[in-house]
């Protein structure tokens, strides 16, 4: 053992008997450890305040933002569906909201930025929907004008807007899908995690149905702050597959790797820092669960929040400055020769608590 190894150890020995004991019995002694005695979480903040500023910035000139947009028009959605609606609301946004989705159909009808057009359809229904209903005030009378300046209304055209309705809708008018609860359980127990395939090609138009479901996922706000890289040519996709731990003696022979990449630009406050984790992985499993109807298997990959293992993916793959990998996923056929791992689950007698907690009203 050399050296610095040896200086590493007792490095180690000596923040978890000594000053983690002491350090996390305040918040202040807290943030002094992460300040003076540990940098694991200093990428996370550099990026949780990339993002922020990306998110301000692009508010502050007036640029088109996306993420921003859906969770205005959402917004707005909640005060739709309201049972009681109150006669005005969204006060204090429409005009911004209006403006967005303004900028961002010009932008796009240029080519500046990159074509979604079903954000602005669906933008554009809710807006409609919102402005027939909602009463007369000076701030409502100016968004609507802006709205209907300038040909808006040109994206949804007479035809498609009555044959999809993108606007809020009764849960009544949702025809129940023709899956049991049997034929999901069947198809959980199914989903495995493989790690050994077939040398066999994957049809992209596979794993474009795959996202195409995990795009139904819930996501706060309606932002889905997260992307799908797909790498399935040889050489990139064994560099990518070879940088997190636990799947390098496999890596090689798997065909496809997906990997989701988180946006924190999404956001404008840190409380939001870790929603692209839980949004990307309601994707994820979604993903995974539509790859099994396709015939194919996968392997989600866990992505440790290791300095080392981060640059070497920037260094591999194109990662914005605000952008952060959430985890891999490996695609393919899966070899039915292989075996896998039998990974005993927990059962719901030991996973769930009713009523966990304390009840106020018989306290004194």
């Amino acid at each position: 053992m050399g050296l610095r190894h040896r200086l590493y150890l007792k490095k180690e020995w000596v923040k978890n008997n000594y000053l983690i004991p002491v350090c996390r019995k305040s918040r202040f002694l807290s943030d002094l450890y992460y300040l003076c005695f540990s940098n694991e979480f200093s990428r996370e903040h550099q990026k949780v305040l990339q993002g922020k500023y990306m998110h301000l910035k692009a508010l502050k000139d007036q640029r088109p933002n996306a993420f921003h947009l859906r969770r205005q028009v959402h917004r707005l959605e909640k005060g739709l569906i309201m049972k009681e609606k109150r006669g005005l609301f969204a006060l204090d946004y429409i005009l911004h909201t209006v403006r967005s989705y303004k900028t961002i159909a010009a932008d796009m009808a240029t080519g500046a930025i990159g074509a979604d057009d079903d954000l602005l359809r669906w933008t554009e229904q809710v807006l409609r929907n919102y402005f027939a209903v909602v009463a007369t005030h000076p701030t409502v009378d100016a968004a609507r004008t802006l709205f209907e300046s300038n040909g808006t209304g040109t994206l949804c055209r007479q035809d498609s807007c009555e044959t999809l309705q993108r606007i809020p809708y009764l849960r009544a008018d949702v025809r129940p899908a023709e899956v049991t609860y049997e034929a999901l359980l069947s198809l959980a127990i199914q989903r495995r995690s493989v790690r050994w395939y077939q040398a066999r090609d994957v049809d992209r138009a596979l794993i474009e149905k795959a996202v195409s479901i995990a795009s139904l996922s819930p996501s706060a706000c309606n932002r889905q702050p997260f992307e799908f890289r797909i790498y399935d040519q040889e050489s990139m996709k064994n560099q990518v597959g070879g940088i997190p731990m636990g799947i390098r003696p496999f890596h090689k022979q798997i065909p496809v790797f997906v990997v989701l990449v988180g946006k924190l630009s999404a956001y404008l406050s840190e409380r939001d820092r870790h929603v692209i984790y839980i949004d990307g992985g309601l994707a994820a499993m979604s993903f995974m669960l539509a790859l099994e109807t396709l015939g194919l298997s996968s392997v989600p990959i866990n992505w440790p929040d290791i300095e080392e293992f981060e640059k070497q993916m920037e260094g591999t793959i194109t990662l914005g400055s605000d952008e952060r990998p959430l985890l891999l996923i490996g695609v393919g056929y899966a070899d039915q020769q292989g075996k896998i791992p039998f990974s005993q689950k927990k059962a719901p007698d030991v996973l769930i608590k009713y009523n966990e907690g304390h009840d106020l009203a018989t306290v004194d």
